[in-house]
């Protein structure tokens, strides 16, 4: 082989070597910023249910004393631990809304009020006759909103006062994405 050659060579196998550590390098950059860094978030507007969470964990009845199934559709649950308070009313009445809003996706989600055992004012249930009432133990859920996949998994958590714009962005995110329910 010729200078030449042995030059040209070496100057291929350095490109290849750069070329890969290169990628490297930009991988984990891309890593530590939207990981470590914080710089890239999520697109929810909601809280992540952690630890991860079951319909099948809560043992929750409905008003007839029935066990609580998904039956294949999304949830959207306001938790309160006693009575329902102005702000729970006004996070049931702003579901209502929502669930107007959802156009023809409305079929595909209920709503739902869940409380530690105490039953619903009757006068609630009669203006929002579509909403289900259930009852259990709430220990190991927070009073406010919740979205509920149709397999029975708690997906998101919000507080009362989000039960408007950020609930409908985040359901409307989830059903485009999904097949199911």
């Amino acid at each position: 082989m010729t200078k030449q050659t042995n030059d040209a060579a070496r100057v291929q196998l350095m490109l290849i070597v750069l070329v890969g550590l290169g990628s490297l390098g930009g991988a984990w950059l891309l890593y530590w910023l939207a990981v470590q860094g914080g710089v890239w978030g999520s697109t929810n507007n909601g809280r992540f249910v952690e630890p991860p969470l079951t319909v099948a964990e809560l043992d929750l009845r409905s008003a007839d004393g029935a066990p609580f199934a998904t039956d294949g559709k999304w949830w959207l649950w306001v938790v309160t631990d006693g009575e329902c308070a102005d702000a729970c009313r006004h996070a049931v009445h702003q579901l209502r809304q929502l669930h107007v809003l959802l156009n023809r996706d409305a079929s595909r989600v209920r709503r739902a009020l869940v409380t530690g055992g105490g039953e619903a004012d009757p006068a609630l249930l009669e203006r929002y006759p579509q909403l289900e009432v259930l009852s259990g133990n709430l220990a190991r859920l927070e009073v406010g909103l919740y979205i509920v996949d149709p397999i029975g998994n708690l997906v998101l958590h919000y507080p009362m006062s989000d039960a408007g714009e950020p609930v409908l962005d985040d359901l409307e995110r989830l059903l485009e994405a999904s097949h199911i329910g």
